[in-house]
């Protein structure tokens, strides 16, 4: 049986303190009488202070109106933000479910922090805010919870949970710079990197990668990072200034635990699906889904399989690199000269596997590719890397070195992982799943998702003991619920749709007449004509979103000259920028412009001046080939309904709210929309797009 979490916390604390005294007046014994009906008066007068606690703060004369002195935004009123508190508070304490849809401006976070933070003072329990990206994390964290800790004058702890491998491990930085550096790095080039990864910890205190002031390649961070796997846990060295168990130590005792969604779905799959003791978040009392529009894509790629063929050999690699005669099988004897004569057959056993999804693409002339029908390829490797799994057991029971070991047993993990995970694959092991291979930027990638994410969530969330509550700015088509509701599975509680606080005269939408339809041959050369026309409007300060990157590299080749004779600096998205620098330099220079593809349509945030304008070049309709669209297009006629109107569109009109939903963040910004795709008003359905946006002036071109 796997040590539950709760033991190693106690090894942990034992190893920490010594002679301590446990307090046992606290403690229940059996005899103690308790008034049942007492207590569950209490309990719900608990409650009460807590929705009156949190009505009280977002009164126009309530504590929030302190905010500037402690640092926060000037006080502003959102009778929005005040009541999608008290609904969260009574949610809390009426212990069913809630969906809000939060529009830009309303100030969500502290919507559901407030009644999060008087819960915490009532609960025996944390709770979990689950969020998509980093920067939210960051936010609520460094800023938003530090600046309601002084105006609430209440004590409460709050952590940000993030897994393992995002913290440095003290025990492997020892090996990857001492003296077995060689046999333990399977690149001489990754020397210097671990020299400075290094220095870097040397003034760390908390050794999260996300710190780090210089690029790391994800390679190299992975023969330095914490991994359960050879986790030696109280028995480490390093154990006493583990940044990863003292991490973990603060979300024990969290009232409020930050996590991201990723965290929260690997949790959730191995607490209720795979029924596992030891869990990655502790038992909590509620939960918070912040971004929640990304829910269903979330919950399919954390609950699914994925394996890419680079990945198995940069695993067998660490193990032996024959290419330069470095691996943790370097070391003498018989027993690790087979192992090593394995592990280099097996890569070429590996290059073959995946060879034939490569020439099957090729065959079919695409590149990604759906899978209909198990046993379809061969496979023989899962049964050779069984095969090496136990080698490299018997191996493990003669070393006496525990630093050693814990690395070999993290690679037998792996190990028995690709092994059973290539077999699922090949057999379709998953009932109701999707199955496809797919040619991606690191290589040759087998893939599955679950279609059923409706019952799924259902049975690990939505019928639970705890409260769920769903929040974004995004989970309405045509201003309702229906659709969302649909593909997530929420159930067990209302739904909520909060207005804009903005006054629609802070925008104006431009919608086309004139421009050719995305599938015509002149598409492509009206939007070189139209994108410095309205580039001109607003002198940049734009960005321009694109749903392929073909087009957008061909109007960027085309643009160029435009740009730089007007003075308007281009950043363009896959060159020498990556996503943070380049709103990094959007910002700082407000007459620039940004051409974007999929990840600048959610998740970022430009207030004020320098993004006045949003110009969507084309709707962003999922491509309809992808295998996973298609079995879910599938499903839904299979069920009699129209995969277009039923998924296709709302899906898109979901993703193009949360594209123009950059523009206003604030009650003094003010903006154009400029959409260059005709079938706005040519087609039927254009009228979905635009009636889910605020009601916005229009104006035709």
């Amino acid at each position: 049986m796997i040590k539950p979490i709760s033991d190693i916390n106690q090894a942990f604390d034992n190893a920490m303190v010594d002679d301590q005294e446990q307090d046992f007046e606290s403690m229940p014994f059996e005899g103690d009488e308790i008034d049942l009906e007492q207590e569950a008066e209490m309990e719900k007068l608990r409650g009460l202070e807590v929705v009156t606690s949190t009505t009280n703060f977002f009164e126009a004369d309530g504590p929030l109106k302190a905010s500037a002195q402690h640092g926060g935004r000037p006080y502003e009123h959102r009778s929005q933000q005040a009541d999608m508190a008290v609904k969260i508070a009574e949610t809390l304490i009426g212990k069913h479910n809630l969906c809000v849809e939060a529009p830009t401006g309303i100030g969500k976070s502290f919507a559901y922090l407030i009644p999060l933070i008087y819960y915490s003072k009532i609960s025996a329990k944390p709770t979990i805010v689950s969020t998509e990206t980093i920067n939210l994390q960051e936010q609520l964290i460094r800023k938003d919870i530090p600046l309601l800790q002084k105006i609430t004058g209440i004590k409460f702890n709050a952590a940000l949970a993030k897994g393992r491998s995002n913290y440095l491990c003290l025990r492997r930085l020892g090996m990857a710079t001492g003296s077995h550096r060689d046999e333990y790095l399977p690149l001489a080039s990754l020397a210097l990197e671990m020299d400075r990864i290094n220095k870097w910890a040397e003034g760390s205190n908390d050794g999260d990668r996300d710190s780090i002031d210089f690029r790391v390649d994800p390679v190299s961070w992975t023969y330095v990072c914490c991994e359960a796997g050879n986790c030696l846990g109280p028995k480490c060295k390093s154990f006493r200034s583990c940044y990863y168990w003292q991490a973990r130590r603060e979300w024990e005792d969290a009232d409020i635990i930050v996590a991201n969604h990723a965290m929260f779905f690997t949790d959730l799959k191995i607490k209720f699906i795979e029924g596992m003791e030891q869990t990655l978040l502790p038992e909590y009392s509620a939960v918070i889904i912040d971004e929640a529009h990304t829910l269903e894509n979330n919950a399919a790629e954390y609950l699914g399989l994925r394996i890419n063929g680079s990945g198995v050999i940069s695993f067998l690699n660490r193990l032996f690199n024959a290419d330069n005669a470095k691996g943790l099988l370097l070391r003498g004897g018989e027993d690790a000269f087979q192992l090593r004569e394995i592990v280099a057959n097996l890569k070429e056993d590996v290059v073959r596997f995946f060879s034939q999804f490569e020439q099957y693409l090729l065959e079919q002339n695409d590149s990604i590719c759906r899978l209909r029908e198990p046993g379809l390829f061969p496979n023989p490797l899962s049964e050779k890397l069984s095969s090496l799994q136990e080698t490299l057991q018997d191996y493990i029971k003669m070393q006496e070195d525990k630093d050693y070991r814990a690395e070999l047993e993290s690679q037998v993990m792996k190990c028995d992982a690709y092994a059973a995970g290539i077999s699922d694959f090949i057999n379709m092991s998953f009932a109701d799943s999707v199955y496809w291979i797919e040619d991606t930027r690191s290589g040759i990638t087998v893939q599955a998702a679950p279609l059923n994410i409706t019952d799924v969530l259902q049975e690990t969330l939505f019928k639970k003991s705890f409260p769920v509550i769903l929040t974004s700015a995004t989970l309405t088509v045509n201003k309702k619920f229906d659709y969302y509701r649909g593909r997530v599975g929420f159930m067990n509680g209302p739904e909520l749709r909060l207005d804009s606080p903005f006054n629609p005269n802070q925008v104006r939408v431009y919608l086309p007449r004139e421009m050719p339809e995305p599938n015509h041959k002149d598409y492509a050369a009206a939007l070189v004509e139209q994108i410095p026309r309205f580039i001109s409007i607003t002198q940049g300060k734009a960005f321009v979103l694109f749903t392929s990157y073909q087009m957008l590299r061909y109007c960027a080749d085309n643009l160029r000259d435009f740009f730089e004779s007007n003075g308007i600096n281009l950043l363009i998205q896959g060159e020498e920028l990556n996503r943070s620098a380049m709103l990094k330099a959007f910002k700082k220079d407000i007459h620039s412009v940004i051409f974007g593809t999929d990840s600048f349509w959610t998740g970022v945030d430009v207030p004020g001046e320098a993004l006045s304008h949003v110009i969507v070049t084309k709707f962003p309709f999922a491509v309809p080939t992808h295998p996973l669209v298609q079995a879910r297009g599938e499903r839904l006629e299979a069920e009699k309904r129209n995969s277009f109107m039923h998924y296709s569109l709302p899906e898109a009109v979901l993703k193009f709210r949360q594209g123009v939903g950059r523009l206003i963040r604030g009650k003094t910004d003010t903006g154009i929309i400029t959409i260059l795709d005709r079938r706005v008003s040519s087609k039927n359905y254009g009228k979905y797009f635009i009636n889910s946006l605020p009601d916005y002036p229009v104006k035709y071109f």
